[in-house]
């Protein structure tokens, strides 16, 4: 029986309904994005050294009575990204763009500045380019990966637009604002924890500032592929569904072929007036996806002048009962979570190394599945799980206490989240869309996780929806756990974090506790773990010791081993990562101490109790 703020709403297989629903909530809708595949389609990088000001008060962006100088008719030459130079020796202009100092993009400020590791504002970049292009012909946009947290973007001294979140990809057109030479791309980046903000004030992770993945330069032609999504039928696993959608003036009745050479597959499609044609193919010769044999087909989109290339492994993932199905066969998830950090060189990751690290060691451990918490990671981590064949979780920034009845910060939420599905809709490893990780239960925030879990279906009806949840205990007995919460009743998965041994107790405490789980769903346990200072060594009930968190794996797992319904589980973490939250002098220093793996890439005595574990369970 669905809680009460669902009642009435339609299940998982009603998507229609749902977004409607959805779009028809006040202040909901997220902005229309051009998605536009970046990864797939030659492209301009613009990484490099970036000049950079600091600007605390936003006296670049506002005048003395703090007012936009973007909203004056005359902003002035001292509005930063007009990126003006004085005319003469008398005018008054107060920076100076050229003379200031560089930081690398894509890039956090804080681990490249040591003046600018703590520093939470405002920072404005700006960079020259020159680029040639026909306008005729072709269409142009400006890509990035990701910037943290709100972005203000301007192309000579013509503001493209905002973006709000750290962790998503968005871009703005500029074919009409280029010029031959001489551009001028002007950012202004904030970074400060704002209490409506997604995720709020209150996080354990680092607040990396800057444009932290890739900017680059996007050509596409006047019509062009905008997106596409393809995906098994749920209800059959031999029909390929989903859709292609075209964006320009010639995108309505346009012919689009489709080829996916290896599945004698080569079909001609014709878009609607929206642009958009939808794809429901039957063949019986799909190799799917799985953990042993990541199948990629090359999928092959053309619209006359424009074609598109990707590589999509097709495979269905699906609950019954307690079971957690893929390809329709049971599977335990043998999971780790992960944070964004590089283990390279430290601070915010944003390469293909780091990601291949991260995996690597994830897979050493003897995962084959990875929790990417606590919010979206680059788009290499989930392109390296389809070809590894690593399963995936992805969260959306839902983190501990939202605003729940602020309008604006579900919008902002809902577009994250949106851009997120965009993003990584044809990736085969991604499973789950997680809603939010350890939200105190509301009637608020029930609605607010509601509508998001309604959004995620809308738009992805082929995964599972889940939410790191939290345990509470059963009729008061606290020798006995349970999960008392509505949320429970909506997602597919039922995950949770429980920190028995750590901040309930010490270890051994785990040998007394039982568990009573009402939810006929599989459980995943989302965390669980302890901090240990690699290298500090003692007795096993000696907190930050090797041998403490070696003792806490062990006894957890055997106590969530009796979990009847347990179908997976993603302790926390794989790697110590910084939190300014963790001070203790000479063991935490600034860094979560959790992590199997050290920050200098030692492993703990811990990681090889999880990796017996997984062992035994192929």
């Amino acid at each position: 029986m669905l809680p009460t703020f669902l009642s009435g709403l339609p299940g998982k297989g009603q998507v229609s309904v749902i977004a409607l629903l959805f779009f028809l909530i006040p202040g909901s809708r997220a902005q229309d994005h051009a998605s536009i595949n970046a990864y797939n389609r030659p492209s301009t990088s613009l990484s490099g050294y970036w000049k950079y000001i600091v600007d605390p008060y936003e006296n670049g962006f506002y005048n003395y009575r703090l007012e936009a100088f973007e909203d004056q008719k005359e902003p002035g030459k001292n509005a930063f990204f007009t990126n003006s130079k004085p005319s003469d020796p008398s005018d008054l202009v107060e920076y100076d763009f050229d003379k200031s100092d560089s930081l690398r993009v894509p890039g956090d400020w804080n681990t490249q500045k040591e003046k600018l590791f703590y520093y939470e504002g405002s920072v404005w970049y700006k960079t020259s380019f020159r680029h040639q292009l026909s306008r005729e012909d072709n269409r142009l946009f400006l890509y990035f990966g990701a910037s943290n947290y709100k972005t203000d973007v301007y192309l000579n001294g013509k503001k493209l637009g905002r973006h709000i979140g750290g962790f998503t990809p968005f871009s703005f057109e500029i074919t009409q604002i280029l010029k031959p030479e001489d551009n001028f791309l002007i950012l202004k980046v904030d970074n400060k924890r704002i209490k409506e903000g997604v995720p709020t004030l209150n996080t354990d992770w680092w607040n990396y500032g800057g444009p932290t993945r890739e900017v680059k330069l996007l050509k596409t032609s006047t019509t062009f592929i905008k997106d596409h999504f393809l995906h098994l039928n749920t209800d059959d696993a031999k029909e390929i569904k989903g859709y292609v959608q075209l964006d320009g003036p010639a995108s309505g009745e346009h012919p689009v072929r489709l080829y996916i050479p290896e599945l004698a597959i080569d079909t001609a499609l014709m878009t609607d007036e929206t642009g958009k044609a939808n794809i429901a193919l039957a063949s019986d010769k799909i190799v799917y996806w799985s953990l042993k044999d990541p199948k990629l087909y090359e999928v092959t989109l053309s619209a006359k002048e424009d074609t598109l290339t990707d590589r999509i492994g097709f495979r269905s993932i699906s609950t019954r009962n307690d079971d957690i199905l893929l390809n329709g066969e049971p599977i335990f998830l043998k999971g780790i979570s992960i944070h964004e950090e590089s283990p390279i060189r430290g601070g915010r990751g944003n390469s293909i190394e780091d990601a291949r690290q991260l995996l690597d060691w994830a897979r050493e451990l003897g995962c084959n599945f990875v929790r990417l918490a606590h919010y979206p990671h680059n788009e290499h981590m989930v392109r390296l799980a389809d070809e590894m064949g690593i399963l995936v979780w992805e969260e959306n920034p839902v983190y501990w206490t939202i605003t729940w009845d602020e309008p604006e910060t579900y919008k902002n939420a809902a577009n994250q989240l949106t851009e997120l599905i965009a993003r990584d809709k044809n990736r085969a490893s991604v499973i789950i869309w997680s809603m939010a990780n350890e939200t105190p239960t509301s009637e608020p925030r029930n609605v607010f996780l509601g509508k998001l879990a309604a959004l995620a279906r809308s738009l992805d009806p082929s995964r599972l929806i889940s939410a790191a949840l939290e345990q509470s205990t059963y009729r008061g007995d606290p020798k006995v756990r349970t999960i008392h919460d509505a949320f429970a009743e909506v997602v597919d998965v039922l995950s949770f974090n429980q920190y028995i041994g750590w901040y309930d107790g010490l270890p051994g405490k785990a040998q007394d506790i039982s568990w009573v789980i009402d939810q006929n769903k599989p459980v995943l346990i989302s965390e669980f773990g302890g901090g240990a200072k690699q290298g500090l060594h003692g007795d096993k009930n000696t907190r930050w010791t090797e041998e403490y968190q070696e003792y806490l794996y062990q006894e957890t797992i055997k106590m969530l081993s009796s979990l009847k319904q347990l179908r997976g589980m993603s302790p926390w973490i794989l790697v110590d990562f910084r939190s300014p939250r963790r001070v203790l002098p000479e063991i935490q220093d600034g860094w979560n101490r959790k992590g199997l793996i050290s920050e200098e890439g030692k492993k703990k005595k811990a990681f090889f109790v999880l990796q017996d574990y997984y062992n035994s369970k192929e």
